[in-house]
């Protein structure tokens, strides 16, 4: 008999189940709508008729299997061993390379054909679907006839074979969550490949390294690396160490490393190669480090640019003042940084919750993907994507509604901060008395001491007893909010309230006001310096253009020396074009020890810009912004806050024909809002 792996899923949610189970449940746990359930359910009462069971439904209770207790025994025992699973070609074909990975020896394809219920033919069409992507990643599949099939390529290519399929095809409920039971076949052959079973011991060593180096990096950087440290464990486990590199590539010696080394021999009993420490240096080494002299990220004003367009796109569709929400332009920066840059490595977006969000949000998710057709041209983004910009954008819409609240609630929600946000506004609107404190993420959710709040709110499980916390969809629905209340008031409430939310202490007072204050003295710093420049004389060539207009910065005391700072604008202008496209403005930006403070300056220059490449480049308006090789946090986040503003109209014609005082002013309201923020 072959079961589908919803079928599989659903049947074991039933049998661990003491009390009735509603549909609506079933679907939140899985990540289906309700009618999906009900659908397969009636296809599942037939299956269980034939194994002496039944369905009891109670209305307005629930679910439940009905069989003695000796009958379900038998029938878990038949689920766990006997029954087939009817994988989708492309599960299977993730199987397929599950094996292969696994096995050191080639592999018939008759054994392979036998394990997943198929032909012979079948398995071969598979792999040679498979054979390009697996060349892409420097791998090959050697298949000769009595020989079998096997993967053939370095250690170090399997492993990142095994973070790539690991990332596309498990979810943060799959790595993280507390039962084992829910996970599909090619989940549970995913997670075994990867080393689930070390995850805590190799995350209680990064935790403990977070001080060393790790407590900058994204959430998803950290899970990534998670994953590799713990395929890295389970391939030595497994007898497949890394091979001595020839050419042996020096690392610089860091207490990042050291202290990682440390922790992982401490809390698993394994012995590290010097090929293996200098595979996992390179695992921490940074994936992106900004050029010594980047004052700005390399492509934060094309991202900016994409953003602005599609957020100018669905303006025009919906008539919606979408470019008036911050929140709304920041989130998009980040999250469509991370996900095109995935794209372009090759990886999956995946969306369990595609589905609803096409069929709650039909008319929003149709608006967005006609924006994104004409605003984002560089790269397809498929629809899993467009349903992670719903969020965003539904966020954004519903951002205008406020409501009283009184429970004290931290949200956990690992996919994305427009996920995160929109389930902030849909528990407010559902549930105004709901206070969300704070966001933290899945690792830091159970380190946060009780009497910091009432309630724990989160998309994936997490290790903590089930009256500190409840799982909902990001897209809460009514059911979930229903549960949610009934859970607040006979759960939550119940509790011996914590510590009431305190009257912030003098001295966080203190420290909250300095914070504030370094914002302004930068804020303010850079306005009064900023001038505008008009340069009559035309220049042959870049060099000659820039060796002037440091001139005029010298002047203002900003720099000591010319011909250093031009020398590093012109290597930076290498690296990739300063021009801001539709704009007719150029940003040259740099961070030196030259530099002794912050400046950012506008010149008018009398001819077009002449660009070394020898293009035209249509540009007569050129921005000047420098830094201090040592940088505050807080200079940082204004000089990156201006350049934000760039991509916006009413700037863009200032910067063009306005006056000093003008421009300032501008630069004043929207960094005065940038202020309100920090509060």
């Amino acid at each position: 008999m072959s079961l589908s792996n919803r079928h599989r899923q659903i049947l074991e949610l039933l049998l661990n189940q003491v009390d009735d189970i509603t549909a609506g449940e079933i679907a939140a746990e899985i990540n289906v709508s309700t009618r999906t359930v009900h659908r397969e359910l009636s296809e599942l009462e037939t299956i269980l008729a034939a194994y002496g069971l039944g369905l009891q439904k109670k209305s307005g209770k629930g679910i439940q299997l009905q069989a003695s207790p000796e009958q379900l025994e038998a029938f878990r025992s038949l689920l766990d061993g006997r029954m087939t699973v009817e994988y989708s070609a492309e599960d299977r074909r993730i199987v397929l390379l599950c094996t292969l990975l696994q096995e050191d020896e080639p592999v018939k394809l008759f054994t392979l054909s036998h394990d997943l219920a198929v032909t012979v033919p079948t398995i071969t069409h598979d792999l040679d679907e498979l054979e390009s992507w697996i060349k892409k990643l420097n791998l090959s599949l050697v298949r000769k006839r009595g020989y079998g099939v096997e993967l053939s390529g370095s250690e170090a290519d399997k492993r990142k074979m095994i973070a790539r399929l690991a990332m596309n095809g498990l979810d943060e409920s799959d790595l993280f969550g507390k039962s084992e039971s829910l996970h599909s076949p090619v989940a549970h052959r995913l997670l075994k490949l990867i080393g689930k079973v070390n995850f805590t011991k190799v995350e209680e060593a990064l935790w403990l390294a977070e001080d060393e180096g790790l407590s900058g990096i994204s959430e998803e950087e950290y899970t990534h690396l998670l994953i590799q440290l713990s395929i890295t464990i389970a391939r030595i486990q497994m007898g497949r160490p890394i091979e001595q590199q020839l050419e042996h590539h020096s690392h610089r010696p860091s207490k990042l490393l050291a202290h990682t080394i440390d922790q992982l021999t401490k809390v698993i009993p394994i012995a590290l190669s010097a090929a293996e420490i200098s595979y996992i240096a390179e695992l921490l080494e940074s994936k992106s480090v900004p050029h010594p002299n980047q004052l700005l990220p390399m492509d934060e004003l094309s991202y900016m640019q994409m953003v602005w367009k599609l957020i100018r796109a669905m303006e025009s569709s919906l008539e919606v003042p979408f470019s008036d929400d911050r929140s709304l332009r920041e989130g998009l920066l980040s999250h469509l940084e991370s996900a095109i840059k995935r794209l372009l490595a090759g990886a999956t977006i995946r969306n369990p919750l595609l589905a609803q969000i096409k069929k709650d949000y039909e008319a929003l998710y149709h608006a967005i993907r006609q924006a994104v057709n004409v605003s984002i041209t560089q790269i397809a983004l498929p629809d899993e994507e467009i349903g992670f910009l719903v969020m965003h954008f539904g966020a954004s819409i519903e951002r205008q509604k406020q409501f009283k609240r009184n429970v004290r609630a931290i949200l956990v929600c690992t996919s994305g901060i427009g996920t995160s946000k929109m389930l902030a506004v849909r528990l407010t609107k559902e549930l105004p008395q709901i206070d969300i404190i704070g966001h933290a993420s899945w690792f830091e959710a159970a380190r946060i001491p009780e009497k910091d709040y009432d309630l724990i709110i989160s998309t994936v499980d997490l290790p903590l007893q089930s009256d500190q916390y409840m799982k909902l969809s990001p897209l809460l629905t009514k059911d979930e909010a229903e549960r949610l209340r009934f859970f607040i008031q006979n759960v939550t409430l119940q509790k011996d309230p914590g510590e009431p939310i305190p009257v912030l202490p003098e001295a966080g007072a203190r420290n909250s006001l300095h914070r504030i204050q370094l914002y302004i003295n930068e804020i303010v710093s850079i306005i009064d310096q900023f001038m505008v420049y008009h340069v009559e004389q035309s220049y042959e060539d870049l060099k000659e253009t820039l060796l002037a207009i440091c001139g005029y910065v010298r002047a203002s005391d900003v720099i000591a020396e010319v011909e250093p700072i031009v020398d590093l604008l012109l290597a930076r202008e290498q690296l990739s074009s300063q021009v801001i496209p539709d704009t007719g403005l150029a940003l040259f930006h740099i961070r030196s020890e030259l530099v002794k403070k912050p400046s950012f300056t506008l010149f008018r220059l009398a001819a077009d810009l002449p660009l070394e490449r020898g293009t035209q480049s249509d540009v007569r308006h050129l921005l000047l912004m420098l830094g201090p090789k040592k940088l505050s946090k807080e200079s940082l986040e204004v000089l990156s806050e201006i350049s934000s503003f760039l991509l916006i109209p009413d700037m863009i014609d200032l910067l063009k024909s306005g006056s000093q005082s003008e421009i300032k002013h501008y630069l004043s309201q929207e960094l005065a809002a940038f202020l309100d923020n920090k509060k």
